[in-house]
């Protein structure tokens, strides 16, 4: 099933900076263009960490404070999380200042693969590259959002495509696709349980779907199949498998 590109959302005009960019070159350019991180980028525009906004905060934050006790300091110095915000403390250039390896996609990712990227890595952004690991492009969470905004006629017509001609191979009007904003109502009868299970699964996974309200029945019951006796055949197979 197709899904929308990450490079069909992402912005082309990247703020950056370079090993070399001063701290306050960075905050200036985080200030200027109302941002809350930005890449860093080597001579050949690859990617080689990330800097956002807290990085900078970093030296307020670990100012000495005359009140609090010597050995607290110390002993948070110890860690790894404490060494290394000490360093980002007396960071002078970006390249000090950023954090790496960064976590990046490509420009050809699926809109969900970002998604679930940047949720695993509790992340606001992510710097796109091209097949050359090149730097094309920066998508953020409000970015991947912009795929809700599909419109419901848009919604149905991917589903009654993608779900009941190509993948199960069904007629377009074998079952009822309702979609209201954004949540698709199914409903009629089909011939399997196993079609009535893809149908749910990859309606769910359709770009723009909020929620999938399941009224479907199904006339014979072939989950328990026996092996030489397949169920589906063509595309539907892969999808059943999957399940």
């Amino acid at each position: 099933m197709k899904h929308d590109k990450v490079g069909s959302v992402m912005t082309t005009e990247v703020v950056r900076a370079t090993y070399a960019t001063p701290f306050k070159e960075v905050a200036r350019l985080l200030g200027e263009h109302r941002i809350s991180g930005l890449p860093v980028v080597d001579e050949d525009d690859k990617v080689i960490g990330v800097i956002s906004e807290t990085d900078l905060m970093i030296r307020q934050a670990e100012t000495p404070d005359p009140h609090e006790p010597k050995k607290r300091h110390l002993l948070a110095s110890l860690t790894h999380a404490g060494r290394t915000r000490a360093a980002k403390s007396r960071a002078r250039t970006a390249g000090r200042l950023m954090t790496e390896p960064p976590i990046t996609v490509r420009a050809d990712d699926s809109i969900v693969e970002a998604a679930r990227t940047m949720a695993q890595h509790r992340v606001e952004r992510l710097p796109v590259l091209d097949e050359e690991n090149r730097l094309v492009g920066i998508v953020t969470r409000r970015d991947l959002l912009t795929v809700f905004l599909r419109p419901d006629e848009e919604i149905r017509r991917a589903i009654v495509e993608g779900v009941l001609v190509h993948a199960l191979w069904l007629p377009p009007l074998s079952i009822d696709v309702f979609v209201t904003e954004g949540v698709v109502t199914l409903s009629g009868d089909l011939e399997r349980k196993s079609e009535k299970e893809i149908a749910v699964s990859m309606t769910r996974q359709i770009d723009g779907v909020v929620a999938v309200v399941d009224k479907l029945t199904y006339r014979m019951d072939d989950s328990r199949t026996r092996p030489d006796e397949p169920a589906l055949h063509g595309v539907a197979d892969n999808w059943l498998r999957k399940l």
